[in-house]
């Protein structure tokens, strides 16, 4: 168990301490808070844990899949009582956090697609094969077992992005060559655990889809011009240089981004106060989405950093892909997204800033 220390990096004025705690099965678990974290831990189990799968190449898409068997008997939809993301009460459950109390916790996932242990991957003849090496983080907002990105507050958010600016750094440390913090939420997305939360996967190789706009960034396409030009037309607003704005080339209903207004690499690259921007509109897109779809909003929304060691003239983006086209309605993705990559979109990107301007 290790003293709390404080960040490099502090957000909103305050510092922002990290304690370190290796649990009993060997996995790491990390402490974030205001207040340096100083509870003694609870007993825990040291359940065997799976380290990672393996990748294979499609060879007519060009990309690298991952296969974990072992996921397929993770946790299910748990009751409140039985929540492993909760922290261990006196008398109570044992939980993935193992103190009484804590403001916001990462730790190393139990059932990990991708580890930086991973030694095995079968022999395919003509089909390339590797374990799947790499990391993958549960990120839990806060002790309660309700809530979402805008209900934490701007406090604890400033606390979220100063512990993925930490875990981006040590990932690449650590081997990593692509960081993707991100967040499922709602049934329609698939989410299995309702306590607020999200995740981060580092890659050894940078994913198809990140490597098209590292690709399009250092050929020249400039996202300052582009958000100049959509503001205010297709803004919802700019707070601390960060706008919010519906994309033109949207690809979901109600499909929102983030970014400074100048080119940043990472949340990393950022200056305080665009943190703090950034820091708002998480919770604000929240709620919008919510008011717009009269429930929880399922939605799945990811950071788009540049890659270890960065990247020329890449700008980062935080993305919402909302899974909802009306309040009960879902947008479903079916056989031409799914084959071809060509989105039908429901909803004009023009009707879409409007009525998310409304709420």
């Amino acid at each position: 168990m290790s003293e709390a220390i404080v960040l490099p990096r502090s957000i909103g004025g305050k510092s922002i301490y990290m304690r370190e705690h290796r649990k009993s099965d060997g996995r790491m678990l990390r402490l974030y808070g205001r207040e340096a974290h100083r509870l003694s831990p609870s007993p825990e189990a040291a359940d065997p844990i799976a380290q990672g799968g393996e990748v294979r190449f499609h060879p007519l898409r060009s990309e690298w899949n991952v296969y974990a068997a072992h996921r397929q008997n993770r946790t299910f939809k748990p009751s409140l009582a039985d929540d492993p993301l909760a922290p261990t009460i006196k008398g109570g459950p044992a939980t993935e956090i193992p103190f009484a109390d804590f403001e916001l916790a990462v730790f190393e996932n139990k059932f990990a697609a991708f580890h930086h242990s991973a030694v095995n991957a079968a022999n395919l003849t003509g089909i390339n094969t590797e374990p799947a090496k790499g990391a993958c983080d549960v990120v839990v907002y806060a002790p309660d077992s309700a809530g979402s990105l805008h209900t934490i507050g701007q406090d604890r958010r400033q606390v979220l992005i100063a512990a993925l600016i930490d875990r981006y750094q040590a990932l690449f440390n650590a081997g990593c060559n692509y960081v993707l913090p991100f967040e499922n939420r709602g049934d329609e997305v698939g989410v299995t655990l309702h306590h607020p939360h999200g995740q981060i996967y580092g890659f050894e190789r940078v994913p198809v889809t990140q490597q098209r706009a590292i690709d399009a960034f250092a050929e020249g396409y400039d996202l300052s011009a582009e958000i100049a030009a959509v503001m205010p037309d297709y803004g919802l607003g700019a707070e601390g240089g960060v706008a919010a704005f519906v994309p033109r080339f949207a690809r979901f209903p109600y499909e929102v981004w983030l970014a400074p207004q100048h080119r940043r690499e990472g949340p990393w690259d950022c200056s305080d106060e665009e943190l703090e921007g950034l820091a708002y509109w998480l919770g604000e897109i929240t709620r919008r989405y919510d008011a717009l779809f009269e429930q929880p909003a399922a939605t799945m929304m990811a950071f788009h950093a540049a890659p270890k060691g960065g990247s020329e003239g890449y700008h980062f983006t935080v993305q919402f892909y909302p899974l909802l086209r009306a309040p009960g309605r879902v947008k479903y993705l079916a056989s031409v997204e799914q084959h071809t990559g060509t989105f039908t979109v429901d909803v004009m990107p023009e009707t879409a800033v409007q009525a998310l301007r409304e709420v």
